[in-house]
């Protein structure tokens, strides 16, 4: 496969998990701010926690930008993902800061409920 093919497949790849993950925490969300405190809710946060374990593997990086690596010299925020680059720069922070008050609103529904 030529290394064109591979960075798109890369590249696609990365952005369905990304779109999945941003239905995962944005179903939290909602849950959350419904007081809807389930079993979706709570796998939602065994997802996340697994993806932040991941990423403290790597030392904050996705392992699929570490793949994306070999196949490009760019150093756009954005050459492993189909995103805007300013999405990709400060999606970590964007989604740290969203999954921070998912968590504030779960305690506050958790306290609130007894």
């Amino acid at each position: 496969m030529k290394t064109e093919k591979k960075l798109v497949l890369i590249k696609s790849l990365h952005t369905l998990i990304w779109v999945f993950f941003n239905v995962v925490i944005f179903y939290m969300l909602y849950a959350a701010v419904n007081n809807n405190l389930g079993t979706w809710l709570w796998l939602g946060y065994g997802l996340i926690f697994l993806e932040g374990i991941i990423l403290l593997t790597f030392r904050l990086r996705c392992p699929l930008t570490i793949i994306a690596n070999k196949y490009s010299d760019s150093q756009k925020d954005n050459f492993d993902i189909y995103l805007p680059n300013w999405l990709a720069k400060y999606n970590k922070l964007i989604y740290t800061i969203i999954m921070v008050i998912i968590a504030a609103i779960t305690i506050y529904q958790m306290l609130n409920n007894n």
